[in-house]
């Protein structure tokens, strides 16, 4: 058995969340959280262990995990696991103090930050949840402290102007808004500042105090900008907030899906804004689309749950959303509302659902399975008439007019092969033309392997081009030329320099965007194949520019490894003067380098001469 969960527990990802131990009728008798789970889980299932370790250890008959966005994360949820299961082996965390949130209600005329347990289903906002009363305590000294909002006991509006302002106003460390002149809709607007900070968005709040300072300055209100400037310094102090998951809200319900090897179906469950509990489901592939795959599973799962949330969200949008709502809605025998979030906190939790579901198809498959399927789902979306078992790419890499450079890399089920990379300088190629480049390079490649060359021997099962449709049609006319038909597609890339589709010569785009397996496959070999063509790059601009300096007498591989380290070009060297060069090499060396260059400019013909009329015709 410990060898089993042995195993089990070495699929584990390093990464932090929780872990459950169940004994053989399936009774959670102790609940865990870790920095990286792997580490953690595989520690109880070898080596010696104190005997209350070893007496719980003899007991477990399986464990389950979930998946935390942070250390921190995972302690909230252990916390609530706890409370949920009392596990016979915790004795930590069952208090029942739980995390402090911060509430606001803006609905108040003076709003006031205040300390409590619990985030209610009510019309304030609520912030955290935070590591302890202490420090959330200190988190709003901070922010009052940073905006100059009250610290005092008074209570507005009941209090203003009985007395005068504190101390603190007298130091500056407040607005004294207790003050009959003062302004309440400045008290306002700094609480919302302060509930910006709390929201992570310290970026926007600069910016807005930065307008507003630089607003104050052009009309002469001095005094007005320095408090501004004061409040910017002050933001910029504010240290690190501990941002958690989103924690507004209620019984709701996050799906995650993952298509891989094998599919999963995960489901996080939100209570009184804390992650309580995980359900997931591995499966064969569907044979519906996501989206539609998502819904059905959601119709089955709830159908056989005692208790539905007050909201499910889904990490695709399902045509049949509206319908599915009214069916859960009628099980529940209350509202159950169904989202599908594109960005805020509620897409952040459908994002940890699918990260889950990812988590649990990496554990229940092999690497081998991962490749084998991703490369069926590639043979399916381009059509290919075999599996691509061996796939070739091809980039082309320039600079201006110097070196051109193809590079080809090959992948042999879904791994890279190095030892079947090549790389061709171009020789019949003038100037600036990718194209032409890849006109070389394809049939240079191609050719050797009709000429029986074994180091070229092997004829891919897919052809990838970096570029779009008409390097992709570049290729096909090359191979032709050979008299080669193989499958040719050009790597399309988006404003981020990654591959968003597949193209053919003929235009016609292919999104693989929406499988992240393969989505994933062909941007690591776009990047290997454009990676190892600028290396190549690189390496022969580096030997050419050394063998240019190794021409001038006096400098050797010291002198000109100081040159290319100080002026880093040729064109930086030959504009230099001789002082500038006297800088780096003795007074002969930097005098015989200047004249190098310089005598090359005097021998070169004018525009006016004939050799250059001559070149020009």
């Amino acid at each position: 058995m410990l060898s089993e969960l042995l195993e089990k527990a070495n699929k584990l990802p390093l990464l932090p969340g929780v872990y459950i131990m169940h004994d053989a009728r399936g009774e959670v008798i102790y609940v865990g959280k870790a920095k990286k789970l792997k580490n953690r889980v595989t520690s109880y299932f070898h080596g010696d262990h104190l005997p209350k370790v070893a007496a719980m250890v003899e007991k477990v008959a399986d464990f389950d995990v979930v998946v935390a966005g942070s250390e921190f994360e995972a302690l909230i949820l252990e916390n609530s696991l706890i409370k949920r299961h009392m596990p016979h082996y915790n004795i930590l965390l069952k208090d029942d103090k739980g995390y402090p949130f911060i509430r606001l209600d803006m609905g108040e005329a003076y709003p006031r930050f205040t300390v409590v347990n619990r985030a209610k289903n009510d019309s304030a906002r609520y912030f955290g949840p935070f590591g302890g009363r202490s420090a959330t305590f200190d988190i709003i000294r901070t922010l009052q402290k940073a905006l100059l909002l009250p610290t005092c006991s008074r209570v507005f509006p009941r209090d203003i102007g009985k007395e005068r302002p504190c101390l603190n106003y007298q130091m500056g460390l407040c607005a004294g808004y207790c003050r009959p002149e003062a302004d309440p809709a400045d008290y306002r607007a700094a609480v919302e500042q302060a509930a910006m900070v709390l929201s992570g968005k310290t970026a926007e709040l600069k910016k807005t105090l930065t307008e507003e300072m630089e607003r104050a300055a052009e009309e002469l209100r001095f005094e007005n900008a320095a408090s501004y400037r004061d409040r910017l310094r002050a933001i910029e102090h504010l240290g690190n907030k501990q941002k958690v998951i989103a924690t507004a809200f209620a019984d709701t319900d996050a799906i995650g899906f993952f298509r891989g090897a094998k599919t999963c179906f995960a489901v996080l469950h939100y209570s009184d804004g804390a992650l309580a509990g995980k359900d997931f489901e591995l499966t064969e592939e569907p044979v519906e689309e996501d989206a539609e795959a998502v819904s059905r599973f959601a119709a089955q799962y709830y159908a056989r749950r005692p208790a539905l949330p007050k909201s499910l969200l889904l990490p695709l949008q399902a045509e049949d959303a509206e319908a599915l709502a009214q069916l859960l809605s009628e099980t529940a025998g209350h509202t159950v509302r169904v989202e599908c979030p594109k960005r805020g906190d509620k897409a952040a939790l459908t994002e940890a659902a699918c990260v889950n579901a990812r988590e649990e198809v990496q554990r229940a498959t092999t690497a081998a399975q991962r490749r084998s399927k991703t490369l069926e789902w590639l043979q399916k979306t381009l059509e290919l008439p075999t599996l691509p078992r061996r796939i070739e790419a091809f980039d082309i890499s320039n600079t201006g007019n110097f070196g051109i450079v193809a590079a080809m890399t090959v992948f042999v089920d879904g791994k890279p092969l190095k030892r079947d990379y090549r790389r061709f300088r171009m020789k019949t190629v003038e100037g600036q033309d990718d194209y032409a480049s890849m006109h070389e390079a394809v049939t240079r490649r191609y050719a050797r392997c009709i000429a029986g060359d074994e180091k070229f021997a092997e004829v891919p099962d897919l052809l990838l081009i970096d570029g779009g449709d008409v390097h992709a049609g570049v290729a096909e006319a090359a191979l032709a030329e050979l008299g080669l038909i193989l499958p040719v597609f050009g790597m399309v890339k988006d404003d981020h320099h990654r591959t968003r589709a597949l193209i053919t010569s003929a235009g016609h785009e292919i999104g693989i965007v929406g499988n992240q397996a393969v989505f994933s496959f062909i941007g690591t070999i776009q990047e290997e194949t454009h990676r190892f063509a600028i290396e190549y790059h690189r390496t022969l601009r580096a030997g050419t520019i050394a063998s240019r300096l190794d021409e001038i007498p006096g400098v050797g591989e010291v002198r000109r490894n100081a040159l290319l380290k100080h002026f880093k070009t040729i064109k930086a060297i030959r504009a230099a003067t001789v002082e500038e060069l006297k800088s780096v090499l003795p007074a002969p060396s930097a005098q015989a380098v200047y004249d190098h260059f310089h005598r090359e400019e005097e021998d070169a013909p004018c525009a006016s001469s004939p050799a250059s009329q001559e070149e020009e015709n």
